[in-house]
């Protein structure tokens, strides 16, 4: 029988997990199985740098937390090497980032998700990895909302010159000629908004050394974390898991 002080510890573990899991968009979960300590690093670099949360947790730990917060259906999720992704911004960044990498890396596996406190599937993950970013989808809504301003100003515009040269106003001509000078106007700034994203995700991809190696200390880090949290879940699976939780 584990001492208090271990009961207490334990307890203050998944309560604090099942704290910080309330607050998330939308959860990952991932076999990470097959990873070098290289690749892990990589990839919990770039999960910081878009403020997604990636951590190995025990099963046990991570199935008390959910069984906290009332999401069911874990059971099977919940075995063999399991990794949480989640973020705190939105409900597309974690499961764009792991899909990235899973295609990247051709050896993780998307288990399943939680989204608005209830398990989703694989599939649902993969739907949400491809909707755009969010500064896409804000360029497009702006696009649409701006349409018919842009539409009418220019109608307005052609109008008033017509009058001034003494032209006859031709309405519908009026009205086809503004609706072609703001389709053009509203797909030039899709264009640029795509070249501004394009310019953005190569900006990120072409680090400069400098960078590098100002991140050398915080990514060697990472790695010994890593590895460290991998080899504890490992032991962890090696062990009786039934013993342990009927000692608890």
């Amino acid at each position: 029988m584990p001492s208090p002080k271990i009961l207490a510890k334990k307890k203050k573990v998944v309560s604090d997990l099942s704290e910080e899991l309330k607050s998330v968009s939308s959860l990952v979960f991932t076999d990470y199985k097959g990873l070098s300590v290289a690749q892990d690093t990589e990839m919990r670099s770039e999960f910081r740098k878009a403020g997604v949360t990636y951590r190995v947790v025990k099963n046990s730990v991570s199935s008390r937390a959910f069984e906290k917060l009332g999401v069911e259906g874990l059971d099977e999720i919940l075995k063999g090497p399991t990794a949480l992704a989640f973020s705190t911004e939105d409900v597309v960044t974690a499961p764009r980032l792991v899909k990235q990498f899973v295609d990247k890396f051709k050896k993780m596996e998307v288990k399943g998700g939680v989204l608005d406190g209830a398990f989703v599937s694989p599939e649902t993950i993969q739907q949400l990895a491809a909707i755009p970013p969010m500064d896409v989808l804000y360029t497009r809504l702006v696009s649409t909302l701006m349409y018919p301003i842009t539409k009418l100003a220019i109608t307005l515009n052609l109008a008033a010159e017509k009058l001034e040269s003494g032209e006859p106003i031709e309405a519908k001509a009026e009205a086809e000629e503004a609706e072609s000078a703001a389709d053009n106007t509203e797909t030039a700034g899709e264009e640029e908004a795509k070249e501004e994203v394009k310019e953005e995700a190569k900006d990120e991809t072409e680090a400069p050394e400098a960078k590098e190696e100002a991140n050398a200390s915080e990514e060697k880090a990472e790695e010994v974390e890593a590895k460290a949290e991998t080899e504890e879940v490992e032991k962890e699976a090696e062990e009786s898991a039934p013993t342990e939780d009927t000692k608890e």
